[in-house]
């Protein structure tokens, strides 16, 4: 059995309780107070019931906080994979992106992510998805675009004469449509009191004029007429 890794001399019991008590990370807390119970005398064992874990795991958190700290308690990013391409593999991906095809020497006229991943394959000897290298150039900043089509034989003169000038298929009507206007009248200017009346412009008379009826509102703030002619 291996012996057991002592702690560093420089922290004590009440000072990581204190350290756990101020940390803001509830998985930091929980490791400090676990390593608190073995300065203060209590075995691994029940330093690991206590942090709720195995004895390895204790070890580890001996390990990485003699090395850190409280600091080395914390919980830390995964690097995850590592880059498919290297810095000079993407700047050369880059310098054939810039340049573009050579309809001669690579049989395409724009590059496809499918045209790219054949060319990282031939260069480098790296089979690499369609999903990766999108995600690599996006990373060096290029977006990938779709061209409108073009025929090679279009005449951009002749595109106006094709284009619809007809009239639309609706008009407007003559009469007035009906519509409901909101009216803001003063009771007194002096007081400035908004009295909101709601009014429908009705159709227009034989007279040619237009008839107003104003039948809502606050009545008893309003003292003007109850309809004007216009």
């Amino acid at each position: 059995m291996a012996a057991a890794v002592r702690l560093r001399a420089d922290f004590d019991g009440p000072g990581l309780r204190k350290l756990a008590r101020a940390s803001r990370d509830a998985k930091q807390g929980r490791r400090l107070l676990a390593l608190a119970a073995i300065y203060e005398g209590k075995t691994r064992s029940e330093a690991a019931r206590f942090g709720g874990v195995t004895l390895q795991i204790v070890r580890d958190w001996v390990v990485r906080f003699n090395a850190e700290g409280p600091a080395g308690l914390l919980d830390r990013k995964p690097p995850g994979c590592r880059p498919m391409l290297d810095a000079a593999q993407r700047r050369a991906l880059a310098q054939i992106v810039e340049a573009g095809p050579i309809p001669a020497a690579h049989g395409v006229v724009r590059w496809r992510l499918i045209d790219l991943a054949q060319w990282v394959w031939d260069e480098f000897a790296l089979s690499i998805s369609k999903q990766t290298l999108s995600r690599e150039l996006r990373a060096l900043g290029y977006r990938k675009l779709s061209a409108r089509p073009h025929h090679q034989a279009q005449d951009g003169d002749a595109i106006p004469a094709f284009k619809k000038t007809s009239p639309p298929s609706w008009q407007r009507s003559a009469r007035a449509s009906r519509a409901t206007v909101v009216c803001h009248v003063h009771a007194d200017p002096s007081d400035q009191a908004s009295c909101v009346i709601a009014a429908r412009l009705r159709s227009r008379p034989p007279d040619g004029t237009r008839q107003w009826l104003l039948p809502v509102g606050r009545q008893g703030d309003y003292t003007g007429p109850t309809s004007s002619q216009f």
